[in-house]
Formats: C-alpha cells, structure tokens, sequence
C-alpha cells in the first residue's frame, strides 16, 4: 500500500537501488603474442565483467598468455598436459580476494570460433568464470555445484548483456 505524505496524498516510494558493487583493483599484465586481442579487452569492459561477478572487495591481476605458457602452468599447478582457457590461482578470499587469472588468448579464440560466440562474450565469460572460482566457487568436485556455478555465471552473463554460454 503506497504511502501518505504530510498532506495525506499518496507518495511514491522511490525504487529500490542495487547493493553498490565492492570495489576492485585491476592489473593487467602483458599480451603475449595475442596483441589482436587488446581491442575486444578494453580495460573498463574487463573491470566491469569481473566486477559483476564480485560479493567482497578484490584485487585481481589479469594476464593473456600463449599457449605454451598456458600448458606449462597448467602442467605444474593442476598436473593437465594442456593449454586450458582459464587459469585462476587465489591467494586470499577474505577480506578481500586477492587472485590471478590468466587466459590464454589462443585457446580462448579457437573455444570462440568453435562455438559460435563473439571473443568478447567468451572472454567476458571466462573472467566471470575465474572471477567466482577465485571467491569460493566450484565446479569439478560436485554435480551440485557445477550446475550452481552454471546458473550464477548465466544470470551475471545476461545482465552483461550476453547469452546463455552453455
């Protein structure tokens, strides 16, 4: 029921605004070998992408790697013989998230291609992605949480502005 004001005239609530993001502190790191990419990974679209997917505080190191890059770390941190899309390696969840995450801008452009997205809307993915594994987030140790993680990174995706990436 709308409320009275002084004069007992109906008064509009005003509309309730959205929580205010956290605050997030970006670096980017170098391109290596992937310098076409730059223009798709403009600083404020990479910040705000990352910054949908955060509940606390953070700071987040971004860095675009080669493929041979990406298989050496994935080789000597999950033990996987293969350039992956995304690497999140977090140090601090509390009070503020403290993470890297490097994608590897080769793989991230062939997964693109091959699956009929834009590089901007798969990238814009993948950080929302490492974003939310670097808070907490799973998707390798249960059915139940991979399908949550799945629901979260659609929700943060379409009010970006992008499709369903599954």
């Amino acid at each position: 029921m709308p409320s009275k004001d002084a004069r007992g005239a109906s008064a509009q609530r005003p509309a309730a605004s959205p929580p205010p993001k956290p605050d997030l502190s970006l670096r980017f790191g170098r391109f290596a070998g992937v310098d076409a990419h730059r223009a798709v990974l403009r600083r404020a679209a990479v910040q705000r992408w990352i910054a949908q997917a955060l509940t606390v505080p953070a700071e987040i190191a971004v860095r675009i790697v080669g493929e041979a890059e990406a298989r050496a770390l994935n080789r000597q941190y999950r033990r996987k013989d293969y350039a992956t899309n995304v690497l999140t390696f977090d140090y601090a969840r509390h009070p503020v998230v403290m993470a890297d995450l490097v994608l590897c801008g080769p793989v991230v452009e062939r997964e693109a291609r091959e699956q009929g997205k834009s590089l901007a809307g798969h990238y814009a993915h993948l950080l929302v992605h490492g974003a939310l594994h670097a808070q907490g987030y799973e998707h390798e140790t249960s059915e139940g949480e991979a399908l949550e993680m799945e629901a979260l990174e659609i929700l943060l995706l379409g009010s970006l502005g992008f499709a369903n990436p599954y």
